[in-house]
C-alpha cells in the first residue's frame, strides 16, 4: 500500500471516529445536563436532623449525576422564611422548597395532608398511603393547582406533645393557653380553649423565654433538646397527637420539574425516598439518649390526660366534618387518607401492637 492510500483509508477511519464523537456528545449532553437549582429549607441549619435530610437528598442527587444536578440547600430565612417557602416555590423564585406542607394550610386545608393532620396516620402508615395507596398521585393533583409537584423526603414518627410551664391536667387547663403549633393542630386545640400561635421553629425559644406564649411543640427530644426548649419550661407532655407521623415534603415548581430529563426526575424520587427513610432512622437513633439526657436535667414527663385526648380527638372530627362540606380537594384527599387509616388501624392493633407492648412489659421488667 502507498503512502496516499494509506492517508486517504486511516483519513476515512478518523473523520468517522470523529463524526461518531459529534453524534455522541450531544447525546450524552443531553441526558446528563449541568443543572443548578435552589431549595429552601424550613427549617434551621442548627437541626442535623430535619434540616439534614435535605442535604442526604442533594448529596443523593449530586451523586447520581456526577455532579451535573447540583441543588443547593439554604436554611429558613436565607432566601425566604419558612411561611414563604410555597409561594416562593410555586412563583419560580426557588425551583423547590423541603418543608412541612401544612405550614400553608392557610393557603388551602388540603395542603396540611401532605404532612399529616391530627389524630392521622403514624410514620409506616403515612409511607403506605403515600407509595401505595395513592397519596402522591392525590396530593400532586391538588398540587398541580399550585404550580407545584411534591414527594415524601422525611419524617420525625410521633412527635411529643410539647413544652409547658405549667401541669396541664384537665380541659379547663387549656383555657386561655397561648401555644405555639405548627399545621391544622391549630384549629383543633382553639376548640378546646387554646389560643393557637403560629411561630417559625428559630422564634420558639426566645417567645418562651420572654412568657409572650405559655407552651409550645416542635418536634421531639433531639430537636427540643438542641434548640434549648428545656431551659425555659419545665414540662413536656406526649404524645403528640397532632403529628403522629409528620411528612415532609420536596416541593418543586411544576415548570422546572417538567423542564428535567426524565432521568433526572426518576434520580429525584429516588433521592426524595432516601432522604424520607435515613430523616426517620435518625430521629429513632437519636431521640432515645436526648430523652434521657433532659429527664436527667430535670425535665417533668407528663402524659396528656385520657379526657383531653378525646376532648381533641372529638374537636378534630368537627373540624374535618366541617371542612369536607365546604372543600372538595380537601374531601378528595382527606377521604382516601382516612379510608387508609381505618383499615391499616385492623392489622397494626394485632400485630405491631401486641408484639410492641410484649416487649416494652419486658424492658419495664429489666430483662432487655
Amino acid at each position: 500500500m502507498d503512502r496516499r492510500s494509506f492517508i486517504k483509508k486511516t483519513g476515512a477511519v478518523g473523520a468517522g471516529a470523529a463524526a461518531a464523537t459529534a453524534l455522541a456528545a450531544p447525546a450524552i449532553a443531553q441526558s446528563m445536563p449541568k443543572i443548578t437549582w435552589r431549595c429552601t429549607s424550613g427549617f434551621p441549619k442548627a437541626l442535623d436532623t430535619i434540616y439534614g435530610a435535605a442535604e442526604v437528598f442533594a448529596e443523593a442527587v449530586n451523586g447520581a449525576t456526577d455532579g451535573n444536578f447540583n441543588i443547593q440547600v439554604f436554611a429558613a430565612g436565607e432566601i425566604v422564611g419558612t411561611l414563604e417557602a410555597a409561594d416562593a416555590v410555586k412563583s419560580g423564585t426557588v425551583e423547590m422548597a423541603h418543608t412541612a406542607s401544612y405550614y400553608y394550610s392557610g393557603i388551602d386545608p388540603t395542603y396540611a395532608l401532605g404532612t399529616g393532620i391530627p389524630f392521622g396516620l403514624n410514620a409506616r402508615m403515612t409511607n403506605g398511603w403515600m407509595y401505595e395507596g395513592g397519596g402522591i398521585d392525590l396530593l400532586n393533583e391538588f398540587y398541580a393547582t399550585q404550580n407545584m409537584i411534591a414527594f415524601p423526603a422525611g419524617n420525625t414518627g410521633a412527635q411529643m406533645g410539647g413544652w409547658f410551664r405549667k401541669e396541664i391536667n384537665t380541659v379547663e387547663d387549656l383555657q386561655g393557653l397561648k401555644f405555639r403549633i405548627g399545621g391544622w393542630g391549630g384549629r383543633i386545640i382553639a376548640k378546646v380553649g387554646v389560643v393557637p400561635q403560629g411561630i417559625p421553629g428559630g422564634d420558639i425559644y426566645a417567645a418562651l423565654e420572654k412568657g409572650a406564649i405559655d407552651g409550645a411543640e416542635f418536634v421531639g427530644p433531639y430537636d427540643d433538646q438542641k434548640l434549648g426548649f428545656n431551659k425555659v419550661a419545665q414540662y413536656y407532655y406526649y404524645p403528640g397527637w397532632w403529628e403522629g407521623g409528620v411528612c415532609l415534603q420536596n416541593m418543586i415548581n411544576l415548570d422546572k420539574w417538567n423542564e428535567l430529563p426524565a432521568s433526572y426526575q426518576q434520580i429525584v424520587k429516588n433521592a426524595s425516598a432516601l432522604a424520607n427513610s435515613v430523616m426517620m432512622a435518625r430521629y429513632d437513633t437519636l431521640n432515645p439518649t436526648a430523652l434521657k439526657e433532659l429527664a436527667a436535667s430535670g425535665t417533668q414527663l407528663r402524659p396528656f390526660s385520657q379526657p383531653i385526648l378525646e376532648a381533641c380527638f372529638d374537636a378534630a372530627n368537627e373540624v374535618y366534618a366541617e371542612e369536607t362540606a365546604k372543600n372538595p380537594a380537601f374531601k378528595k384527599v382527606f377521604d382516601s387518607y382516612m379510608a387508609y387509616r381505618k383499615e391499616d388501624y385492623l392489622w397494626f392493633q394485632l400485630s405491631e401492637y401486641n408484639f410492641d407492648t410484649f416487649m416494652m412489659l419486658q424492658q419495664r421488667a429489666g430483662k432487655l
